[in-house]
Formats: C-alpha cells, sequence, structure tokens
C-alpha cells in the first residue's frame, strides 16, 4: 500500500461516520497490543486554543530534550500534519504502512462481528502504533472532538488533562447549552487525575468541578491577572506572566499569551511530577512555536493573513486583532464557512470593519455557496463581491490591494489551507 492508497483507504472510510464511542477504538488497539498504554500523555480538549497550546506543550519538552509525540486536528494542507514526533511529520511511506497494518486488524476485528472504525479511529489508532514505534518520551494528545467519547480518550491516567476555553460550538453533536459542551470537554478528566483549567465561564466551571470531584482529581486553574504585555507587531509579541519575563511567541492575539500562560503552567505542574524542564526550555520553547492558519501572515506584499475563524469566540479573537494590529489599514476580506458554523454571528461582528468582502465556496461538501453567502453580506454596507472559487477570490483581493491594504481570508480551515498552500 503506497501513500495515495492508504488516503483512499481512510477517506473510504468516511461512509461510516463519525460516531461517538470507545467500543471500536477499544477494540482496534486492543488488537494491535495497546500502544497507547506504553506511552506517557499530555491530553488537550476545549473549543479554542487546542492546537496552539498543544504546539506550545510540545515544543517546550523539545526543547527539554525529550522525544516528543504531537497529535492534532484537523489538518491544514497536508494529511501528514496530524502526526509529528519532535515537530517532524510522519512520512508518506510511514503512514501508508502504519495504515496497512491496521487495515488487517480491522478485517479482523470485521469478520468478528465488530462495527466499522471510523476515519478518525483509524488515524488515532496509526498515531498511537507511530508514536510507540518512534520511542516518544511524551505525547502530547488533542482531542478531535468533544472529550469523553472521543477516540483519543481510549488512553489510561495522563501525566496532566488540560482543558482550554470552552464555548458554543458543534451544538448538533455536544449540545445546546455551555455545561453540556462542557460535560463532554470535562470527559477527559480521569480517576485521581491533575487537570489544568483555562478560566471558564460559570456555567462551564460549575460542570467541570463537579466531574474533578467525582473523579476525586485535583484543579488547577490558570491566573490570567499576572499576564502583562509589553509589545506587540506583526512579528509576534513580549509579555511576563509570574516569574517570567520577556516572554516571546510568535503567535498573534492576546488570547495566545493566555494559551502560553496555560501551557507555563501545565509544563511547570509536569516538573512537580519530576519532569525535567527548566525555566530556559520553557521560554526558548515559547519562542519556537509556530501554529499555521491562525492569525497567520503568510505574505507581506500584498500582506496576508488566514486564520481559523469559525465559531463566535474565534471571531471575537480576529475582531480583537483587527483593532490591534490593522486599524489604519484598508481590510479586504476573503471569506468561506461550512453551513454548520454560525456564520451570520461571526459576519455580523466583523463585517462593518472590510471594506470590500469577496466571498468564495470551501472545498466541502457542506460549504455555503459563495453567492448565497453574498447575497447575505449585502445587507453590510461594504462592497461585496461573489469570487465564486477560493482560487480566482485570491485573484481578485491581490488585484485590489495596495500598500495600505491587509488581505485576511477567515473562516473555514479547508479555504484557509488552500490559500496558504497558493503562497507557501
Amino acid at each position: 500500500m503506497n501513500y495515495e492508497a492508504a488516503l483512499e483507504y481512510l477517506h473510504g472510510t468516511l461512509k461510516f461516520g463519525s460516531i461517538f464511542g470507545l467500543d471500536r477504538i477499544t477494540k482496534l488497539l486492543d488488537l494491535m497490543g495497546n500502544p497507547q498504554k506504553k506511552l506517557k500523555f499530555i491530553h488537550i480538549a476545549g473549543t479554542n486554543g487546542k492546537g496552539s497550546t498543544t504546539a506550545f506543550i510540545s515544543n517546550i519538552l523539545l526543547e527539554a530534550g525529550y522525544r516528543t509525540g504531537m497529535f492534532t486536528s484537523p489538518y491544514i494542507q497536508r494529511f501528514t500534519e496530524r502526526i509529528k514526533v519532535n515537530n517532524t511529520e510522519i512520512s508518506n511511506n510511514e503512514l501508508a504502512e502504519q495504515v496497512l497494518k491496521i487495515k488487517k486488524k480491522i478485517e479482523e476485528m470485521v469478520s468478528d462481528g465488530f462495527e466499522h472504525p471510523t476515519e478518525f479511529e483509524i488515524i488515532t489508532a496509526a498515531a498511537m502504533e507511530y508514536f510507540y514505534t518512534q520511542n516518544c518520551d511524551f505525547v502530547v494528545l488533542e482531542v478531535g472532538l468533544g472529550g469523553i467519547v472521543d477516540s483519543t480518550n481510549v488512553i489510561d491516567l495522563p501525566e496532566v488533562s488540560v482543558i482550554t476555553t470552552i464555548s458554543m460550538d458543534h451544538m448538533d453533536r455536544l449540545g445546546d447549552t455551555l455545561g453540556e459542551i462542557a460535560a463532554h470537554k470535562a470527559g477527559i478528566i480521569k480517576q485521581n487525575g491533575l487537570v489544568v483549567l483555562y478560566p471558564q465561564e460559570q456555567e462551564a466551571e460549575e460542570v467541570i468541578n463537579k466531574v474533578a470531584k467525582e473523579k476525586n482529581a485535583k484543579i488547577h486553574k490558570v491566573d490570567f491577572s499576572t499576564i502583562s504585555k509589553k509589545s506587540f507587531g506583526l512579528e509576534g509579541q513580549i509579555f511576563e506572566y509570574k516569574d517570567f519575563e520577556n516572554i516571546k511567541i510568535g503567535l498573534l492575539g492576546d488570547h495566545q499569551m493566555r494559551n502560553a500562560a496555560v501551557a507555563i503552567d501545565t509544563c511547570e505542574l509536569l516538573c512537580n511530577k519530576g519532569v525535567a524542564i527548566t525555566h530556559r526550555n520553557i521560554l526558548d520553547g515559547l519562542e519556537n512555536t509556530t501554529w499555521p492558519g491562525r492569525l497567520e501572515i503568510i505574505n507581506e506584499n500584498p500582506l496576508v493573513m488566514i486564520d481559523g475563524a469559525h465559531n463566535l469566540e474565534g471571531g471575537q479573537a480576529l475582531n480583537s486583532a483587527m483593532d490591534k494590529y490593522f486599524i489604519q489599514k484598508k481590510k479586504i476580506f476573503i471569506v468561506g464557512f461550512l453551513r454548520d458554523k454560525d456564520f451570520k454571528g461571526i459576519m455580523d461582528m466583523l463585517s462593518s470593519k472590510a471594506d470590500t468582502i469577496i466571498t468564495v465556496t470551501p472545498n466541502n461538501d457542506r460549504a455555503v455557496p459563495s453567492a448565497e453567502l453574498a447575497e447575505f453580506l449585502k445587507i453590510y454596507s461594504c462592497t461585496v463581491i461573489d469570487g465564486i472559487s477560493i482560487q480566482n477570490g485570491l485573484r481578485i483581493a491581490v488585484g485590489l490591494a495596495d500598500k495600505e491594504s491587509v488581505i485576511c481570508a477567515f473562516g473555514s480551515l479547508y479555504m484557509i489551507g488552500e490559500i496558504r498552500g497558493h503562497y507557501k
């Protein structure tokens, strides 16, 4: 099996849907010898900030000399982005090798009467086996969706569980209230576990505290009051937090300082458990962290930024960043959304900032057609252009841009990945 055949096989399993539950992944990993039981994890759930926090922690562990696996989703440009060891993606051949081995175990499962695993369950199993064969000291494991019945929750007690900010998203799967969504996220809390908690709204925090109490788990709530911003620009920002001075991060936005603080506290708790991480490791790891597709400058002339804002909280972070970094710039938006996202709420927040909005259709069956989105956006006072395709929309935006402009593409990760691929 080569890489293309492996992807074809994986994508072919989409017909089995995205089904919650741990029975399939548990059986599959059991047939594989339970590689996850031989690994140490930092498990991360939340609505926003999971990926950035995962990257921060991974880079700190890497700076400390640990062989570090990182599992994230979704990907921006390449499927192999989801599985990394020491910041190096699994190779095409290695992924194909893992999928072939798993395919044989799945055939055994199905012949024994078990349900066929989903795509995410298969890639989770592949990651576990790969991290084990790569002799990882630690794996920083990002939840796919929710937490309690996400396939990553097949692991036993992690070194630390981390819950980042929780807000309204995936309501069709996780529930219509913040409390219901928080209950899914809190599902990663294990008996006698250690939890690092990003401060939440009261409804969410009450649910998390209740679950932690039931599981006899200890919660460490991060205190953002000691964050002090020193300087910022398009190249990054410098701030202080607790006894850490001159913390430099390349990721933009105030929310990334808070995500970095979560990563710092997580690593300090790891230190308390005997993991050797120095003050310098933390500073260097944070400074060396990159995370594509999140307030990322991908071109300077014309200035092009992409962001994966696809829910209201993400929209709020982008809205704040537009004021912080581009208040004097002429703003050209390229937007494309999937239908199950609150694109109306996001655009109601951001449209007034735009001089021109160009709508495009992301390459996904759930995409809102660009013409429909353009028609909706005409209620705002700015110029709206139906760009139809992503490449055509980008061409129009570049044609309109000058030295006083910023092109900001946001919405669907499928869309920003394609735009990123045009430049990188």
